[in-house]
This record gives C-alpha cells, sequence and structure tokens, in this order.
C-alpha cells in the first residue's frame, strides 16, 4: 500500500445483526484521523442489501446511504461489517455483487464475522485472512484456499480483515498510518486513551493470561497443549512430560491458579468447543463427538447433558428454535434510553 494523495472514500456494507462496537470502532478512527489532520483525509458512507434499514446486534437500526445497486463508483475500499455470529444464509446476489467490486479492483475487508461472506464470495482465496476466534474453525474448514490466522488483523495487499470488536480500531489505525504515516495514527490512538496500537503479528485471544498474567509459563503451555488436541486427548502424564513438571506439580498449578484439576480442565475445554460446533457449523453430533475426543454417542451424550444441561441435540434444537424467534425490545429500556 502506497501512502495516500487523496481523500480515501470507504463504504461499509451493514449485514444483519452486525457488530456495533466493530463498526464504531472503524468510522471513528476514520473521523478522528479528519479531526485531528484538519482536513479531510477520510470520507464513507453506509451500504444495505435489498432493505435500506439494517438492524445492529444491539437491537439499534441503521438507515444506509446506499443499497448495493446504488454504490457510488469511485469507492476505494469496500468493508463488510458482520454479525457476532457467521451469518450462512446470506443472498448469493449478494456474493455476486462482491465478486463484481473485486473484479473491479475495489479493494475489500472484512470486520468481525464479515471475513466469512467474503470467502464464501471466493474473493479472499489466496489470501491471508482472519475472523472472529469464535468463527476461525468455520473459516479453516470451509474455505481451503484462504489462509486463515488468528491474528487481530490481517492486511494482505488489496484484502483487509479483522478478528472484530475494538481490533477494528487496530486495523484502521495501520491503514492510517501506512497512508499518512504512524504520527498520525499514534496521536488518533493517544487521543482516544489507547494505550498501544496494537499490531497484526498480536492475537486477538489468550484468555488464560488474560486472567493469571505471565507468571506461570508451565500452566499456560499445558494449557495450549490441551487445546492443541482437542481430538486426540493427552493424558496428564504426558502434559505433564511435555511441559517438563511432575503430575503433581502440574495438579498443584491449575488447583491453585484455576481452583480445578487437570482432567476437569481439558474435559470442559472439549464440552465448549463442542458446543461451538454444534452451535456453528451443520456437524453431525456424532462427528462432532468424534472431533472433540468423545469415543461414543452416549458417552459424549451424557457428559455433555451432565456440563450444559441439555444434550447436544437438545442444543441444537434450541439454537434453531432461538434463531427463529423475533427479537422483542424492552419498550421501557428504549424510553429510558431516550431520555
Amino acid at each position: 500500500m502506497q501512502a495516500s494523495k487523496k481523500p480515501q472514500k470507504y463504504g461499509f456494507l451493514l449485514l444483519p445483526h452486525y457488530s456495533m462496537l466493530s463498526f464504531s470502532s472503524a468510522i471513528e478512527t476514520l473521523h478522528m484521523a479528519n479531526w485531528v489532520a484538519g482536513k479531510s483525509l477520510y470520507s464513507f458512507c453506509t451500504i444495505s442489501h435489498e432493505k435500506r434499514e439494517t438492524p445492529s446486534n444491539t437491537g439499534v437500526k441503521t438507515v444506509s446511504d446506499y443499497l448495493t445497486n446504488e454504490v457510488p463508483s469511485d469507492l476505494d475500499a469496500i468493508f463488510v461489517c458482520g454479525a457476532s455470529s457467521i451469518l450462512k444464509n446470506e443472498s448469493q446476489t449478494l456474493e455476486i455483487w462482491l465478486q463484481k467490486q473485486a473484479k473491479r479492483q475495489i479493494e475489500l475487508g472484512g470486520i468481525c464475522t464479515g471475513s466469512y461472506l467474503l470467502a464464501k464470495a471466493g474473493v479472499l482465496d489466496g489470501y491471508r485472512a482472519t475472523i472472529h476466534w469464535r468463527s476461525l474453525g468455520n473459516l479453516r474448514d470451509e474455505f481451503l484456499q484462504t489462509v486463515v490466522s488468528n491474528h487481530l488483523f490481517e492486511v494482505d495487499r488489496d484484502r483487509y480483515t479483522c478478528s472484530g470488536g475494538t481490533a477494528a480500531m487496530d486495523m484502521m489505525l495501520f491503514l492510517i498510518g501506512k497512508q499518512h504515516g504512524m504520527t498520525l495514527a499514534s496521536t488518533i490512538s493517544e487521543q482516544f486513551v489507547c494505550e498501544r496500537i496494537r499490531t497484526h503479528e498480536d492475537p486477538q485471544r489468550i484468555p488464560l493470561q488474560a486472567r493469571i498474567g505471565t507468571g506461570q509459563p508451565k500452566l499456560i503451555d499445558a494449557v495450549q497443549l490441551m487445546e492443541a488436541n482437542i481430538q486426540e486427548p493427552l493424558s496428564s502424564d504426558d502434559i505433564a512430560h511435555h511441559v517438563g513438571v511432575s503430575r503433581r506439580h502440574l495438579e498443584r498449578l491449575f488447583k491453585s491458579n484455576l481452583d480445578t484439576v487437570p482432567s476437569r480442565y481439558y474435559l470442559e475445554l472439549r464440552l465448549q468447543h463442542a458446543k461451538q460446533l454444534i452451535i456453528q457449523t451443520d456437524k453431525a453430533i456424532t462427528e462432532i463427538g468424534s472431533d472433540c475426543g468423545f469415543g461414543s454417542a452416549p458417552h459424549f451424550s451424557t457428559t455433555y447433558k451432565g456440563f450444559f444441561g441439555v444434550t447436544p441435540r437438545e442444543e441444537r434444537t434450541k439454537m434453531h428454535s432461538n434463531s427463529a424467534a423475533p427479537v422483542q425490545t424492552d419498550k421501557k429500556k428504549r424510553r429510558l434510553w431516550k431520555k
């Protein structure tokens, strides 16, 4: 990417139930770039498909500037703003529209799960890309031509993808830095009271380190081994051997820092991964059980129900019924918000 000499015009395609935080993080960063620079470096518009009004994940509705068939021809980039969970029922006409933008050499970006739609349209084939950590497995499993990373964001030639949330701000700061210099990007970061500008090499999720800090590297190594071996679980003895401690010492680490034992922690990891696959994929329940290290379907079903209170099949049925039910807005809360 070369330094920009003209104002950049960005379009934000809002998918139903798009992440409000991700979208706001992106456009607020561009707005602040103009404010700090004292001139118009960026302009942006909102885009929707078929219906002009699009609900966000918070219930706030955005009336878009353009429908997809009205979009001006002078946009430099289009960012697809996705929902917190991937939507697999987007229309084929929208995928075709994105393919046309790619052929016109419009730069394309995915924010949160917007990367999934880009991959589905085939415009991420041969590119590095990322997505929110909850959907990384979907992107890897379904789109083998896309090089998937777990980084906060990826910038690969004319494709920009980020994991969502405040990572959208980090990605925009990176683009601003490339186009107008890091001094401007750093000043914007300071205006947002942001501790530092995270790079694309930062991992998007290290939950254990966030909980216990970096003072227990052996424990972190043990958990990372568990996370990397979901389908074929390791024994506690094997884990202790790989991280270089005794089994008793490993058990003390888990008990003192996580108030559990290694086997229980490992089981919960596998069950949480199974729940994610049940909710976000169409895989058969028996296949999910096998993917998560359970030797038989009855064992998987019994263990799952003991932990979550429902069987895997009941979980999937509940998920489908919830997605079909309309979202009700609390009128009392809405009145309070208006005040």
